[in-house]
């Protein structure tokens, strides 16, 4: 049980589902602190605005009269996880503490290789319009209000992270083979989303193309989304622009009206698909729904906007292929008259050699290509590809880095995308400097 006569000291504070779960302890009247890295990250301002404290990893900080919330990244050979061992304090797991807080709510559960956050996000921002909502995203967004009916949370697939949850409703966007350090093959990751299913409470919303998906057993309602007649809740008449997108929609097989959201991309509109389902549903009020999409702005690190005169910097977080082609489209649709610059940051070695055929095709398909050194973890410090081995099938593509970053200064009348989600926003940051 939460204790709220206790210190809750975070292990890894800063890291985003970290962040998300402090802010919202921090809102529910907890006493939250805790610790990380000195090097300062997007996620500390919130937390700092709150005034929780954020101190360096030292044994010291750790002491008898606290619960431990450990990020799933530390192990003992951190300096805090090690003292709390011999201490005997008690020690939760980051999944292990969000699902002690959603089951005091109707809970909605965000799961899939991609979209999540994206979402997560939409769904919060769409509820909120019409109810008390908590939410938890991965970005680093968290927000606990008290006497919520709802909770919406990112779930992550990620060494079975998401199987701590027991969920009433729960989305998955797709399956695919990602994390290949953990996952041994697409049939290990369709068995983790099926166990999550299996704990699902209430209804499944899946997208209706999606064959693993279309193979999830269930014993409780499953709900397709998508553009076929055949699925539950069914977009047509879709209008595209420079402006967003509209499409009306069909919800078992009735029309039930249109939709307008200034979001762009295919994707997108199955995003939107997935929160009216939820939504409906529980019985939200249609206005509510319709004005939660049109006024929804878009979650961190998702297709977010930065105008400099004729360049147009767009931050993603895109790093498997299939959320590469969806920004792609989505920069198309926008920006249809700009030349496209793309800046990819390939995510550790393991996916990149995973992956390097679909990264080559995809980056063929832009105006022009630049692709940093490999990001690489904790886990994995190198392996046996690099930038050049793509950038070297890729005509007219360059490894770029921060020391040739100016570079990038000659595309003029572009839209440069940096995709990635490891530290790519230090090239960012040095290219802003320069334009």
């Amino acid at each position: 049980m939460l204790d709220k006569t206790k210190q809750y000291w975070f292990i890894g504070i800063k890291g985003t589902g970290m962040a998300s779960l402090a802010l919202i302890m921090h809102d529910l009247g907890f006493n939250v602190a805790g610790s990380d890295i000195d090097m300062e990250t997007f996620t500390q301002k919130p937390l700092e605005d709150k005034g929780i404290v954020i101190k360096s990893f030292n044994r010291d900080n750790i002491t008898p009269a606290q619960v431990i919330v450990k990020g799933n990244a530390f192990k003992e050979e951190n300096p805090e996880v090690a003292a709390a061992l011999e201490m005997k304090v008690p020690m939760h797991s980051y999944p292990d503490t969000v699902e002690e807080i959603i089951q005091q709510y109707t809970s909605i559960g965000i799961s899939g290789a991609h979209g999540k956050t994206s979402t997560t996000a939409l769904l919060s921002h769409v509820l909120t319009e019409a109810a008390p909502t908590s939410y938890l995203i991965g970005d680093g967004e968290g927000r606990g209000v008290k006497d919520s009916r709802f909770f919406v949370y990112e779930a992550d697939e990620y060494r079975r992270h998401f199987l701590a949850y027991h969920p009433d409703y729960q989305i998955m966007t797709n399956i695919d083979f990602d994390h290949p350090d953990y996952f041994k093959d697409i049939n290990d990751t369709q068995s983790a989303f099926q166990s999550a299913a299996d704990q699902t409470k209430k209804a499944l919303f899946v997208w209706g193309d999606d064959p693993r998906l279309q193979k999830i057993e269930t014993k409780i309602p499953k709900y397709t989304y998508g553009f076929k007649d055949s699925d539950d809740f069914q977009a047509y008449n879709v209008k595209k622009s420079t402006d967003g997108t509209s499409f009306s929609v069909k919800a078992h097989g009735k029309e039930i009206g249109e939709f307008k959201t200034h979001l762009f991309g295919d994707h997108n509109i199955m995003n939107s698909l997935a929160v009216i389902g939820v939504a409906l549903t529980e019985e939200v009020p249609m206005e509510d729904i319709q004005k939660g999409l049109l006024t929804y702005g878009g979650a961190k690190r998702r297709f977010s906007e930065k105008d400099f005169g004729d360049i147009t910097v767009i931050d993603d977080y895109a790093h498997h292929p299939t959320e590469m082609k969806a920004t792609i489209q989505a920069a198309k649709q926008k920006f249809p008259d700009k030349k496209l610059v793309v800046v990819f940051q390939p995510h550790t070695y393991s996916r990149t050699k995973e992956f390097a055929s679909e990264f080559i095709e995809i980056l063929r398909g832009v105006d022009k290509a630049y692709i940093t050194p490999i990001f690489g973890s904790a886990r994995e410090k190198s392996g046996d590809i690099s930038s050049e081995d793509l950038t070297s099938q890729i005509p007219g593509s360059e490894v770029i880095d921060i020391a040739n970053i100016a570079d990038l200064t000659k595309n003029r009348n572009s839209v440069v995308v940096f995709m990635g989600a490891g530290d790519i926003e230090k090239y960012e940051d040095a290219f802003e400097k320069l334009i």
